[in-house]
């Protein structure tokens, strides 16, 4: 993470502002202590003999579910959804089938939440088995699977699923759209004062299909807990179409954000000098990815020779009239952390975000 210069000047501080010696430092790459919150624990890999129990409620999971029930149909041609591949029938579908007149449809999709949920609930309560799971009050739902009904249904029978072997755990929908939700986060890896004085910052939201960038509007004068923050705009790259190398891939998302900045300045908008970032996989302290960047695009993100943070900070040194540092962290934890001012009223609490795979993570609150 590059960090700007210590400047002398005669200036005051401003009113409110404790003393530049005094004031919190800058939260580091992969940081457990945040400005609201530590984070307990995240990436949490459990396996058995199967693989990854994260696995068993993943999209593929869900896409899995639909086809056993579909294959125990089609063997006595009675399949509804015909010819079409499992995989070629996206959310809005299902939803449509799930609240359709053809009950027999409806019923088939019914049968795949269901066993999904359970799968779901099966997971939770391995995780909570786990040190850093066992205290969670509240589970937050993210991920692309989140932003459907047939996802939400899930997730809120898994939810009574748990309730009903006394295990004493709220489960609910992100409340943002989760692909606002991983830009939002990133405003909550920051101190307050970084962030002071300025209507906006650069976030970037980094998956193994697409990367989504954004500034992050925080709305600071009518919340100061960042509870009112938006998504001012965005541009998504579906990355996998292209398959850039890695070098292409950091040229082009360094292009995005210069897009970005113009046009938040052509708007009036101040941005604060830093980026934050959510990316796949455990991250280390100086930004490098330990290991969970496999699926990036450009191959190899895990490599001794390659940090993005560095590669941001080279390719954008300055917004406005300062140092441009760059934050990164874990995916999950970032569309976590968006949650931040609506989790106030318990101690601990964790996100899963159904994607690809079963992003988590788990937060102690620090006020």
């Amino acid at each position: 993470m590059a960090k700007a210069a210590a400047k002398k000047t005669d200036k005051p501080e401003k009113k409110g502002e404790p003393p530049a010696r005094a004031r919190q430092p800058v939260a580091g790459h992969g940081a457990a202590d945040l400005p609201s919150v530590t984070v307990t624990g995240y990436n949490l890999e459990l396996r058995d003999k199967d693989g990854f129990i994260g696995d068993r409620a993943s999209k593929r999971a869900f896409q899995a579910k639909l086809d056993e029930w579909r294959d125990r149909l089609g063997k006595l041609d009675a399949d509804p959804f015909g010819d079409v591949e499992t995989a070629e029938i996206g959310k809005k579908q299902l939803d449509k089938a799930l609240m359709g007149e053809d009950t027999e449809l409806a019923a088939v999709v019914h049968g795949a939440v269901e066993d999904f949920a359970q799968e779901l609930a099966g997971v939770i309560r391995r995780f909570r088995r786990t040190k850093g799971w066992g205290g969670v009050e509240r589970i937050a739902v993210g991920g692309g699977f989140r932003n459907s009904r047939i996802g939400e249904l899930a997730i809120a029978r898994a939810g009574i699923l748990l309730k009903a072997d006394g295990i004493d755990v709220a489960m609910r929908p992100i409340r943002h759209h989760p692909d606002e939700a991983g830009l939002i986060g990133a405003a909550h890896l920051m101190p307050a004062w970084t962030l002071s004085g300025h209507d906006g910052l650069l976030a970037i939201d980094i998956g193994g299909t697409n990367i989504r960038a954004g500034v992050v509007a925080l709305n600071l004068k009518k919340a100061a807990d960042l509870s009112k923050a938006e998504v001012w705009r965005s541009e998504l790259w579906r990355h996998a179409d292209d398959e850039p190398s890695r070098t292409a891939a950091v040229e082009r998302l360094a292009g995005i954000l210069q897009d970005l900045i113009a046009r938040a300045g052509k708007e009036g908008l101040t941005l604060a000098p830093v980026i934050g970032i959510g990316c796949p996989g455990i991250i280390e302290e100086d930004g490098s990815i330990d290991r969970g960047g496999q699926n990036l695009p450009g191959g190899n993100w895990e490599s001794e020779h390659f940090n993005l943070p560095a590669a941001l900070t080279k390719a954008i040194p300055t917004i406005g009239e300062h140092e441009t540092v760059v934050i990164m962290h874990n995916d999950a934890v970032v569309q976590g952390l968006s949650e931040v001012p609506d989790m106030q009223d318990v101690k601990e609490w964790g996100v899963v975000t159904i994607g690809t795979g079963l992003g988590n993570a788990t937060y102690a609150n620090r006020s």
